[in-house]
């Protein structure tokens, strides 16, 4: 059996493949890499490294997937892509930011005939563009004093906490995390649930990321808010440091990363 080590990007996909908090750094690996897909130019003089102009003309292969939908496939590596043709096909590397950028409107997919694959539909694919993240929050901002009710959820959501620690511990800013559980009732008709964040300078960047994690883990008919938990404010951030048990503390993160790291054998 053939054995094809994993590079970074390969190694972020399989793991986002089962655990969202992988997801976020899978996005920004993708964008910085480059990957390779089946095409040809008509600048390509010789084999080897060509450089393609601005303006260039490129041909770039579709497959049909089973419903004849057609998608541009593309590659993580070059021994992926060799592994999943059956004849000898030319070949182009660039990145892959530039092939989101020339492709807008298509649907492509990452190593289609692994293992591990990944589909962008058009709308996600600007979406990682604009926010560099595959999905992003919409920012709402409260322009008057508003009476909210704050407690705890009956209904604990083990598996976004679970892998919003994960993410959380990826982030060196990030101090503490708490769930509270939070009515407005000008707003909502129902509590929902509310992470406040406390972070070392700017926390736009981890509440970007976290607010994709908890899409995707969120328990049915939920939703969820995130805020940045501030000093001297007698309202939200004070009820959820005094109030509430956090459910991560940076030195929490800093073990789980320990157990999480690599080691020699």
């Amino acid at each position: 059996m053939e054995i094809i080590e994993e590079n970074k990007l390969e190694e972020l996909l399989r793991l986002a493949a089962d655990e969202p908090a992988h997801r976020p750094e899978f996005c920004e690996t993708l964008l910085n890499s480059n990957v390779f897909l089946l095409g040809a130019t008509e600048q390509v003089e010789a084999y080897g490294h060509n450089n393609l102009e601005a303006g260039s003309h490129i041909q770039i292969q579709h497959w049909q997937r089973a419903d004849g939908l057609s998608v541009i496939p593309f590659f993580s590596s070059l021994e992926v892509l060799q592994k999943s043709i059956d004849t000898e096909q030319s070949y182009l590397m660039l990145p892959a930011r530039s092939l989101f950028e020339m492709t807008q409107g298509a649907t492509l997919f990452l190593n289609p005939k692994s293992n591990y694959g990944k589909e962008f539909l058009p709308q996600e694919v600007a979406q990682l563009l604009t926010t560099g993240i595959s999905q992003s929050p919409i920012q709402r901002v409260v322009e008057r004093e508003t009476t909210v009710l704050l407690g705890e959820p009956a209904n604990y959501p083990h598996k976004m906490i679970d892998s919003l620690t994960q993410l959380f511990a990826k982030h060196r800013n990030v101090n503490s995390a708490y769930l509270a559980l939070m009515h407005d009732k000008s707003v909502d008709e129902k509590p929902h649930l509310i992470i406040g964040i406390e972070t070392d300078g700017d926390a736009k960047k981890v509440i970007t990321e976290a607010g994709s994690v908890a899409t995707d883990t969120l328990p049915k008919g939920e939703s969820i808010d995130f805020y940045q938990i501030t000093e001297n404010d007698s309202g939200l951030s004070e009820f959820l440091l005094t109030q509430i048990k956090p459910f991560y503390e940076k030195r929490w993160g800093t073990k789980l990363c320990s157990a999480l790291g690599s080691g020699k054998a």
